[in-house]
């Protein structure tokens, strides 16, 4: 990344300001803005997010906040409720509360002096499902948004459930939040009220996770802070964007069909990172079109930023697999809308062990097959999103189709080019009466090995309604359609296209109550691709983007070193197998002086063949000191269940200089719903 010290304006910066809220709670904020503004009014971004601006994302804040704050912005990032040095407690996400929250930091931004009334709101992540969220409740002052890794749907298109199955990333992301929500305010910042406010949050907190799996359904809980259930709410501009190799990229092309405002989406190569961030590369100057962005939706500049394409995508090349990628090597392409002109659809029918051709018209084989996968089928799948912490990608997808159902092409004569979400239609049959079917579709090379390209996931009892399941009857044939992940991708010729079916995909899903055999009927069996022409659009005019850039980070000092593991072991005398997977940042001083430690672990275990031994962990350690003040937060959740119920046992325990002085366990039951 390029990093820029002459900017347009010049600016201030004001790194802890109160924003009172109407209950008498006050907000944290750091505020950059153009000096001139105390004279000069400009318009205003907003972040609002929970992860702690005076240290754990001041590094990542101080490159995009006084970059845009320096071409004319007041730049606004504020800690949500009960999170950094923000009074009260964090109870859970997108409630109502944190909601009416943000609509009165809008107001009460637009009304400050250095503000000309007008407002914008970014982020990625839960920022940007803030940004969409209250998008949706039309403030006065908020006239368009740039989002990135976002959904729609909380849901279907999450990460708590796919499908209508349970992603272990409920377990895990509860795990973060359980973390993040009981940290304490920092009291160089906060004086000595710092206690008493972390005392609150560790008296209010809970595993989340215990919510999230009393809302197995779709019900009222995730409708709520759900554009999907009103595209119509969404009436002002927005700039969607997201990378292939992260969970969210179905929610840019699904906000660029149902919205009707001006609209932009932007999928690149990247995981959960933002573009200029962007891991794999190549990254992009996102930065300078987010200012363009602002500087026609906000103060009315005629910059062609609507010129071009509706949608701008990476097409991926083939790569051998691999658990991280530096680059993905590819190229832009450019579509006018979505759904695309330029896109149509190949159908391969399912016979023989292989996929047939689209000129066969549709005739398909009459043998039946059956499929019983083992739990290991899924230990190779990497993570649900990945957080560019390797390796967190899939792996080479052979050992996972030795216990898959399997149906592949010949090798291919054309190259063929992907863009958009493949969708397969299975005939099947089922021995119990809640079973998944996981498909996976792979880009196979000459040698054999096997990447996977998407996937998609369909707790079977979901086929017909999310809000009410209902479980299959054994023995009876279903026709069901699994839309994969939306991806761009180009499979070369004498390369195969393999479609992979199992009964699980664990620790990705959690399994379902028992083992399945599945029968998988040829007749009324399809796989559709979204085929975009090779060569057949003209993607040479397309926008260039510029270099990464951005303002230069504060200098962070390490005082221990990261460390990172994603470990699978399989013990053949117990027949134990295990996922482990590390996470530490080690600990670091920031430039304000606080010290930060944060290392976090999962670890997914199984027995042989046995669905109840199944378990998931997540611990947490969050350290913060300074040279009078030693505090730590450690959470601890493990999930297990058996076919009728799921069993969640947590502790969480803080310290102060070394010495516990809070402690609280829960052990709780919750019924499975056919999940």
């Amino acid at each position: 990344m390029r990093h820029v010290d002459q900017l347009p304006y010049a600016t201030q910066e004001d790194k802890h300001v109160t924003i009172p809220m109407s209950d008498g709670t006050r907000l944290s904020a750091r505020i950059w803005r153009p000096t001139a503004s105390d004279d000069e009014p400009v318009p205003a971004v907003l972040e609002y997010i929970p992860y702690r601006k005076n240290d754990l994302t001041s590094t990542r804040d101080a490159i995009h906040h006084p970059y845009i704050a320096g071409h004319g912005y007041a730049c606004v990032r504020v800690d949500l409720r009960g999170t950094g040095e923000s009074e009260g407690v964090l109870l859970d996400e997108y409630l109502e509360q944190e909601q009416r929250d943000a609509e009165e930091v809008l107001a009460w931004i637009a009304e400050q002096p250095w503000c000309d009334g007008t407002t914008g709101m970014m982020g990625i992540s839960w920022g940007a499902f803030a940004a969409l969220q209250v998008a949706a409740r039309r403030p006065p002052s908020l006239r368009a948004i740039c989002i990135a890794s976002f959904t729609d749907d909380r849901y279907a298109d999450d990460m708590h459930y796919l499908g209508g199955a349970m992603l272990s990333d409920n377990l895990a992301e509860a795990g973060t939040m359980f973390a993040y929500a009981t940290c304490p305010p920092d009291p160089a910042v906060v004086g000595e009220r710092w206690r008493e406010m972390w005392q609150e949050r560790l008296d209010a907190a809970r595993p989340w996770v215990l919510e999230w799996l009393r809302h197995q359904q779709r019900d009222d809980y995730w409708r709520h802070a759900s554009l999907s259930e009103d595209y119509s709410a969404l009436n002002c501009p927005v700039l969607a964007s997201s990378g292939w190799a992260d969970g969210y990229s179905n929610a840019v092309t699904r906000l660029l069909s149902h919205v009707d405002v001006p609209r932009k989406g932007l999928i690149g190569p990247w995981s959960h990172k933002l573009p200029h961030l962007g891991e794999p590369g190549p990254a992009i100057g996102y930065l300078q079109e987010v200012v363009r962005w602002w500087d026609h939706w906000l103060k009315g500049v005629d910059n062609g930023v609507m010129d071009g394409p509706m949608l701008q995508a990476w097409m991926q090349e083939s790569v051998p697999p691999s658990t991280s990628y530096e680059e993905r090597p590819g190229r832009w392409v450019g579509e006018p809308s979505w759904p695309s002109p330029n896109v149509g659809e190949a159908v391969f029918p399912l016979r023989d062990h292989a996929l047939g051709t689209p000129q066969d018209g549709g005739g398909r084989g009459k043998r039946t097959h059956t499929v019983q996968s083992p739990l290991s089928v899924g230990q190779f799948a990497g993570k649900w999103a990945s957080y560019n912490a390797p390796p967190d990608l899939p792996y080479d997808q052979r050992e996972e189709d030795g216990g898959s159902l399997v149906f592949e092409t010949a090798p291919l004569d054309d190259r063929i080019e992907i863009l958009g979400s493949p969708v397969a239609v299975i005939e099947v049959s089922a021995d119990a009466p809640v079973a998944q079917l996981n498909v996976r579709l792979s880009d196979v090379a000459p040698d054999g090995r096997s990447t996977r390209v998407t996937y998609g996931v369909l707790n079977l009892v979901h086929r017909d309604s999310e809000e009410t399941p209902e479980p299959l009857e054994p023995g009876r044939r279903y026709q069901v359609r699994v839309p994969l992940h939306g991806v761009a991708q180009v499979f070369p010729p004498g390369h195969r296209v393999r479609l992979s079916l199992s009964t699980s995909y664990w620790p990705l899903v959690w399994p379902t109550p028992r083992p399945v055999l599945l029968s998988v009927y040829e007749e009324g069996s399809t796989l559709t691709l979204p085929v975009r022409p090779a060569g057949g659009t003209d993607d040479t005019r397309l926008p260039v983007f510029g270099e990464p850039e951005g303002c230069a980070p504060p200098e962070v000092t390490r005082l221990s070193e990261p460390e990172q593991a994603w470990t699978v072991s399989r013990d053949l005398v117990d027949y134990r197998s295990v996922l482990d997977i590390v996470k530490d940042r080690g600990l670091q001083r920031y430039e304000n002086g606080i010290e930060t430690g944060l290392r976090a672990c999962e670890n997914y275990s199984w027995v042989g063949e046995d669905f109840g031994s199944v378990r998931g962990e997540t611990a947490w350690e969050m350290r913060f000191r300074r040279p009078d003040w030693d505090v730590r937060v450690e959470t601890r959740t493990v999930l297990t269940s058996d076919e009728d119920t799921f069993h969640v046992d947590a502790t969480l325990d803080g310290y102060e200089d070394g010495r516990r002085v809070f402690s609280r366990t829960w052990n709780e039951q919750i019924p499975r719903e056919n999940v």
